[in-house]
């Protein structure tokens, strides 16, 4: 094998941070020339700008190390043009046009959108948390921040300030803590910027995130959903009908009440609704070890009662979150608690393995069986 060809076969092996393909499957070895121990390279970036470039220098320096032909390697780069970012937008969609991944009949991911009945209740921390221990098991995981008028999510999964890679229409989600994320947030000029949108508006927004970002092969999607019934969760189950609801309140019965309207309004649209989170549940005080219960107690109990009431079928309480005010910092500082505290992993892994597998019923899935 020439020395030009192990070049190539070397570069073969460099995966884009971003796009997770090959970079000659992308398009993005232009050139490769060896000569008197001196192998140059030119790579084309998708724009201008790339926050990967550095990253690809030293993938592509590594992935030459190990060829003895080689003294130095130069490596230039430069941007593709329009028809080369076609090119790529074509390769990572399949050759089809913008559509939404998660709501075609051959889709593997798990859609899961966390709602709530009312705001405050800790849905977005229970999002994060519950996609940061899924990753960390080696899940493909990706959070949509569908919380277009409080979008949080950014910050407790810090990365504030950070914005998506951007290939025309397409955009690529930031990642952190092996989670991709898109979020509202990312796209406004200023993080003060409200967000003023309307209901027609919301629906759209909605589905230009779900389409436009390329979410690669994932096993989990997460959204969290503004609190209440409003034109977002009414969206998701149009845009992607497989998705399922898991429904977080708090241990008041006064907050189980309203947490019931978002399971409610979940199962008329027919979504599954596969489980209640009780957040901010009874903890010990860090001093005498007494049970404090800050928010009192059966909340999570009532609204999994009056839930599988309504929908017929067990609706289970999955876990109840103690009141912690280290998950608050965590939250501060984009720290998720999975990350340092044992017990908390345990909670959230304990979720994951009443939820991840699906139930034995094939009650609503696609068969695909032709007459």
């Amino acid at each position: 094998m020439s020395t030009i060809d192990q070049i190539n076969t070397a570069l073969g092996t460099v995966i884009d941070p971003e796009l997770h393909k090959p970079l000659p499957e992308l398009g993005m070895v232009e050139s490769v020339e060896f000569n008197s121990g001196v192998a140059k390279i030119v790579i084309l970036l998708t724009i201008v700008g790339c926050p990967m470039k550095d990253r690809l220098h030293a993938d592509i320096s590594k992935s030459l190390s190990n060829i003895a032909e080689i003294k130095s390697v130069e490596i230039n780069f430069g941007v593709m043009n329009e028809e080369q970012r076609n090119n790529v937008k074509k390769l990572i969609r399949g050759g089809r046009e913008k559509f939404i991944p998660f709501a075609q009949p051959e889709s593997l991911t798990r859609v899961l959108g966390i709602a709530s009945g009312k705001g405050g209740v800790g849905k977005s921390s229970v999002t994060v948390n519950l996609a940061v221990a899924a990753a960390a098991r080696g899940l493909k995981v990706g959070i949509l921040d569908a919380d277009v008028y409080g979008h949080s999510i950014p910050r407790l999964m810090g990365i504030l300030d950070k914005r998506p890679t951007a290939i025309d229409q397409t955009f690529i989600p930031v990642e952190n803590y092996g989670v991709k994320v898109v979020s509202m947030e990312m796209f406004k000029p200023e993080r003060s910027d409200p967000v003023a949108y309307r209901g027609p508006l919301l629906h759209r927004v909605l589905e230009q995130l779900l389409s436009d970002a390329y979410w690669g092969d994932l096993d989990l999607l997460l959204l969290d959903l503004p609190p209440g019934t409003g034109d977002i969760a009414i969206s998701l189950g149009q845009l992607i009908p497989g998705s399922e609801i898991i429904v977080v309140t708090t241990p008041q019965v006064a907050a189980a009440e309203v947490a019931e309207r978002a399971g409610r309004i979940a199962h008329q649209i027919k979504q599954p609704v596969i489980g209640v989170i009780e957040n901010m549940s009874d903890s010990a005080c860090a001093k005498c070890g007494e049970k404090i219960s800050i928010f009192g107690s059966g909340g999570g109990e009532e609204t999994a009662r009056r839930l599988s009431e309504l929908v017929g079928a067990d609706v289970p309480l999955l876990a109840k979150v103690p009141f912690n005010s280290e998950l608050r910092e965590g939250g501060d500082a984009g720290t998720p608690i999975v990350l340092s505290d044992q017990n908390a992993m345990l909670i959230f892994n304990g979720i994951l393995d009443k939820i991840i597998i699906r139930p034995k019923s094939l009650l609503g899935v696609r068969l695909n069986i032709n007459a």
